[in-house]
């Protein structure tokens, strides 16, 4: 016999699990419609693969998980897929959740499937992934994914593999009748589950209240180095920290998880999900589940299809609901009340309990606390419930969170025993969820601060950048104004320096190099046509994209192509003159545009010197106003246009730019007024 350990507090609440056993399992049929929540499982929510109008078969999989905490959904029958939209699910709320809704045919078709019966030649990712991939969830608490349960780290050593099957909340009997008569699928999976982890011992655990379960686990056992362990019936014993002390004695540290003591614990029913995914290749589509309660004729356990509507399986148990006087999922201690029969059942579904008013009398209205402690004596977790009620009355999640909030597991002991029936768990429920929100809330604030903070930033790096490009603007333009106030020597004189091209560009036309001026005009006509294709491409993306930009681009091409057209007319003229006799040019007289240009820039520096320094400030002012009122025009153009934003900020340094110039420009005015 082995030795078997005790955990704090715990009760003995009326077990009524006799009615549900006088039957075999039984299956519960098809109905004619499914629906299956994409969220059956802790974790993020499955993805559809198929669409409305779709025919599946059974065992296909119809939504893929998503992340590496989640497991795929599949196809309880063959049929067609309905509907994928939002739908009641289980939940006290009546709250509604993404499913997809199946409309049998009736045939109950297999997609193609085989078994791996020799799995030990796979490698233990690989049945790991075969695990995940067939949908397994913990099938006898909150739903965690089996395949990220046993995935134990390299560095972990688990040394004990426990399978529950405690079964400890009254009514509930879908674990025991599974270890009467599957207690060989048990044992068959218990031993993939060692091939996977390598533990030093397996060990299933059941309550004493179940002599005829731990028979034939005991039988199904003989041979194996599997222990059947029986220990004293106290609810609950099935909760995964109080079985883990009830059968090693230790104890998982609060937060912690049992591999951190080198322990694995798993579910019978899951056990046997993973023995018909690995060996007959059948996903998770059905489970076992009971329907008990004095509102049923015929308190059974049914081998359900998931997604079935809770109404249909009332149906075939000869349900009465004049009777009933609320639908619970689950056990009386842990359940829920359901608002609507036709929500489906999904993995986690392992009782539908009817009762009438006699059998559990609806609670009475709460009475204050007389402080009694009894609610800290049965509890499991050794928490303080009376202390814990009063922060989530007052919603001090802090100190909640202080008294290890998150180590209840929601057994219902506290409210159980509690003397004024204050509803203890539930005020513990609600505070879970109000402090996960506001971790949720919390990390989305922190997202969108370091987004805020991420993009000034880069903003306030732009314009630092934006102000270094503009003094270094105005440094050049005040040393280039300091040169030409010394009258430095070094500078070249523009009009001298304009005489000087022309004069060269008439000696080359007068010695009859005209190769220059074919160059220049061929290149003229290049960079032209070259201009012509950008422009054109980019209006064509943007007749693609239906931008707001294709009038703007579509008048470039056509002032482009207009350019291109002088300038193939401009080479061709000049090609066709070149031929003519070189006598016709002597006698057509000819305009030296050059010379032209050359007087009225001598003509200009000769007016601007006969200026006193008075009236060469006051033009130079005027001139700059000029300049600034259009680029200050052009600068409102651009942004009722909506310019790109370097553009923008080109024309806002130039008018910056200029206003510094003005300032200049009047102060200069006003010192030579007042010389002269």
């Amino acid at each position: 016999m082995r030795k078997v350990f005790d955990f704090h507090g715990g009760i003995h609440p009326p077990e009524n699990k006799h009615q549900s056993l006088r039957l075999p399992i039984e299956s519960a049929g098809i109905p004619a419609e499914l629906t299956l929540p994409l969220s059956q499982h802790i974790g993020a929510p499955a993805v559809p693969i198929v669409e409305v109008g779709d025919r599946v078969l059974k065992g296909q999989m119809v939504a893929d998980a998503k992340g590496f905490v989640s497991v795929p959904v599949h196809a309880p029958t063959s049929g067609v897929i309905s509907a994928v939209e939002e739908r009641a699910i289980a939940h006290p709320s009546g709250f509604t959740a993404p499913c997809i809704v199946i409309e049998s045919d009736g045939d109950d078709q297999w997609i193609e499937h085989q078994g791996q019966e020799d799995y030990k030649h796979l490698s233990k990712p690989e049945l790991l992934n075969l695990i995940r991939n067939a949908g397994i969830a913990g099938m006898g608490g909150a739903g965690f994914p089996a395949a990220v349960k046993l995935s134990v780290k390299p560095d972990t050593q688990i040394e004990t593999l426990i399978l529950n099957g405690t079964e400890c909340e009254p009514y509930i009997t879908a674990d025991d009748i599974l270890m009467r008569e599957r207690a060989d699928q048990i044992i068959a999976g218990a031993k993939i589950l060692q091939f996977l982890i390598g533990p030093g011992e397996t060990l299933i655990g059941v309550e004493d209240n179940k002599p005829e379960g731990l028979k034939s686990l005991r039988d199904a056992a003989l041979g194996s180095d599997i222990q059947i362990v029986a220990f004293p019936t106290k609810y609950p014993s099935g909760g995964e920290k109080q079985l883990i002390e009830i059968l090693t004695g230790k104890q998982v540290p609060s937060g912690g998880l049992p591999s951190q003591v080198g322990v694995v614990c798993q579910n019978i029913g899951s056990a046997v999900a993973i023995y018909q995914a690995v060996v007959l290749g059948r996903p998770l589509i059905s489970r076992i589940t009971t329907v008990t309660g004095e509102s049923v004729e015929q308190a059974q356990n049914y081998e359900v299809l998931l997604g079935t509507p809770m109404s249909f399986l009332l149906e075939k148990a000869r349900y009465h609901s004049s009777a009933n006087n609320r639908l619970i999922m689950g056990g009386p201690m842990m359940g829920f009340t359901v608002p609507d029969p036709n929500v489906p059942i999904v993995k986690t579904t392992n009782c539908i309990l009817a009762p009438t008013e006699q059998e559990l009398p609806t609670p009475p209205p709460a009475q204050a606390c007389i402080r009694c402690g009894m609610c800290a004596e049965v509890c499991p977790a050794s928490l303080l419930p009376q202390q814990m009620f009063w922060f989530a009355q007052g919603k001090e999640h802090d100190k909640l969170e202080q008294h290890n909030l998150f180590d209840c597991i929601e057994c219902g002991a506290c409210s159980w025993v509690c003397p004024s029936a204050i509803p203890l768990v539930q005020y513990y429920r609600a505070s879970k969820a109000e402090i996960l929100q506001a971790r949720r809330d919390h990390e989305k604030s922190e997202q969108s601060r370091l987004r805020f903070e991420s993009r000034q930033e880069r903003l306030d790096r732009e314009e630092a950048e934006k102000n270094a490009k503009r003094a270094a603007r105005k440094l050049a333009a005040e040393q280039r104004a300091a040169q030409a106030a010394q009258g430095s020597t070094d500078a070249e004189d523009p009009i001298q320096a304009a005489i000087d091209r022309a004069k060269a560009k008439k000696a080359a036309q007068q010695s009859g190099d005209t190769s220059s001026e074919l160059d220049k005009l061929q290149t003229a006509l290049a960079s032209v046509k070259k201009r012509l294709e950008t422009a054109t491409t980019k209006l064509n993306e943007a007749k693609a994209e239906n931008s707001d930009l294709v009038s703007a681009l579509q008048a470039g091409v056509d002032k482009t192509t207009a350019k291109f057209a002088a300038a193939e007319k401009a080479l061709a003229d000049y090609q066709a003159s070149s031929k003519d006799d070189s006598t016709a040019q002597e006698k057509t007289p000819e305009v030296d545009a050059a010379q032209i240009a050359i007087q009225k820039a001598m003509a200009a520096r000769a007016a601007d010197s006969a200026l006193s320094p008075a009236e060469k400030a006051r033009n130079n002012l005027a001139k700059l106003r000029q300049r600034l009122e259009k680029t200050e025009a052009k600068l409102k153009e651009c942004r009722s246009n909506g310019e790109e934003e370097k553009i923008v900020d080109a024309l806002v340094a130039t008018v910056e730019r200029l206003s510094e110039k003005i300032a200049s420009a009047e102060q200069a005015v006003a010192t030579e007024s007042e010389e002269s």
